[in-house]
């Protein structure tokens, strides 16, 4: 079974809470979701409080590099969510393409905000702009397709 990373938003802020559980339900058609504590609405904003800072970077990057697909709800910006993408987006650069890590990062359009240039502009990433939760799920089944 194939491993999939989801990344969105912890410490950077819990409002889509929701919307992370329904996009892990859906990805579980795809994989094993290694992320599915980011749709724990018991995980606030300050993070897990069982593990220290050191032993949730090294645990997440280890999840990092064993899934082949990564999966990022990035509409509310989160420091977190950018470092996993740019590491992953240079790790690409100096592997073969067979062994390339695939990303899709999701964003919904908001007033008087736009997605962080570091996403958009980045060749090495595919970035889909939804409104609805049917219109994210179509854009993760054409990803997997």
């Amino acid at each position: 079974m194939d491993k999939i990373y989801f990344a969105a938003s912890i410490r950077g802020g819990r409002d889509d809470v929701e919307l992370y559980i329904r996009l892990i339900e859906h990805l579980r058609k795809y994989g094993e979701v290694l992320t599915e504590h980011i749709g724990n609405k018991k995980l606030s904003s300050l993070g897990e409080d069982k593990l220290t800072d050191f032993e949730i970077h090294n645990r997440d990057m280890s999840w990092v590099g064993q899934s082949r697909d990564i999966v990022a709800e990035v509409t509310t910006a989160s420091l977190g969510v950018g470092y996993e993408l740019g590491r992953i987006v240079e790790r690409n650069l100096w592997v073969s393409k067979a062994n390339q890590k695939r990303i899709l990062c999701l964003y919904r359009p908001q007033v008087n905000k736009r997605l962080s240039a570091m996403i958009a502009g980045s060749d090495g990433l595919t970035a889909f702009e939804y409104k609805t939760l049917d219109e994210a799920k179509k854009a993760i089944d054409d990803f997997f397709s």
